[in-house]
């Protein structure tokens, strides 16, 4: 933490927020294709709660995040950018009000994280929870984690700082990068801000009430490990995929008390029923309430739920041309903020030309 009377510690006044807002979102995911329920609950559902008055969002697809783990697959980005793009806008992302954009088509990411680098150590990178999570999940050696990979969390902190954006709402899973980015911050601000006012702010994180939600096995929900709804599932989908639900393996027959605690399809309930929830436990402690039957009510529930979320994506998906024209548009406006922030990064680096030449 800053102490009293370090350059960090100074109150950050962030530029050119629109009249009444109170501070700067920025978020992103991977364009991993179709959202599933994880997706929503962990961030997009608190990405269009926030929308509004109070903050300026700027909503990033994070390509090159997905090369970190997939440089033998780019041939599925543009339909994944596509596919995630629909559910953002489906979902309730207000393009107007909210920008979106592709992380690659605003160049300046890549400099400030080329600035950043040098202001983090490489044991501070490999002491990072979520990268080592991220590659036990997917059975990964030391030695083939390649410089990017190890590097994720400071491209992440460019991301942010780019924007000079003092609230980040992520999954539980991204709070570290969080960490990081807010160590990066206060070190510039240290080193090249000593006498004038900080060029970053150091930004929070802001986790939903559900930050993270386990998957239908009761484990990390990934669609890599197929156990996910995605939000565009049709109601016969979802009915299909709830039916496989982990629940209580105590229980052999319907009579038998339960313990709802341990049971994903409970934990669905508290999200999408919670005026129910606790009615539910209780008629499953009971023995009066069984899995099969207790499945379909839940699959109904969730599949009224997402219904207005799947008829717009499907009406969205007949003007194809509407995301990519909105991605247009979007990197326009975050370039503005983007070139902005690199202009004060170079003077505060001395990084400028002496004759005004541009850089």
């Amino acid at each position: 933490m800053s102490t009293p009377g370090t350059p960090a510690a100074r109150a950050f006044r962030l530029p050119s927020l629109r009249p009444g807002a109170r501070g700067r979102i920025l978020s992103g995911m991977r364009p991993t294709g179709k959202l599933h329920l994880g997706n929503y609950v962990g961030a997009l559902q608190n990405w269009v709660a926030m929308q509004g008055d109070d903050y300026e969002n700027f909503h990033m697809v994070a390509d090159w995040h997905a090369l970190t783990t997939g440089t033998d697959r780019v041939e599925e980005i543009q339909s994944n950018i596509y596919e995630m793009v629909l559910d953002w806008l489906a979902a309730g992302i207000d393009p107007k009000a909210s920008p979106m954009f592709v992380q690659s088509h605003v160049k300046e990411h890549a400099e400030l994280h080329l600035l950043f680098s040098m202001l983090i150590t490489k044991a501070r990178l490999e002491r990072n929870p979520t990268l080592k999570d991220q590659v036990k999940d997917l059975g990964m050696e030391e030695a083939t984690i390649s410089y990017g990979h190890l590097g994720y969390a400071c491209l992440q902190a460019a991301d942010i700082l780019l924007y000079r954006a003092n609230l980040v709402p992520v999954g539980e899973d991204q709070v570290p990068h969080v960490e990081i980015t807010r160590e990066i911050a206060r070190r510039f601000n240290f080193l090249y801000c000593p006498d004038d006012d900080p060029v970053f702010p150091e930004p929070e994180p802001r986790l939903t009430q559900f930050p993270r939600l386990r998957g239908l096995d009761g484990g990390r929900m990934s669609k890599s490990v197929g156990n996910t709804i995605l939000l565009s599932d049709t109601p016969e989908e979802i009915a299909a995929r709830v039916r496989t639900a982990y629940t209580d393996p105590t229980r052999i027959r319907k009579t038998d008390p339960g313990h709802p605690e341990g049971c994903v399809v409970w934990e669905y309930h508290r999200l999408f029923n919670a005026g129910g929830a606790e009615e539910v436990a209780r008629l499953c402690r009971a023995g009066e309430l069984g899995c099969v039957d207790d499945k379909k009510h839940m699959a109904q529930i969730m599949a009224e739920r997402l219904a207005p979320i799947r008829q717009r994506r499907l009406e969205l998906a007949k003007s194809p041309d509407y995301v990519w024209d909105v991605l247009h548009e979007g990197a326009r406006r975050a370039r503005v903020e983007a070139v902005a922030t690199m202009e004060r990064v170079r003077a505060a680096m001395k990084l400028v030309d002496p004759k005004g030449g541009g850089n």
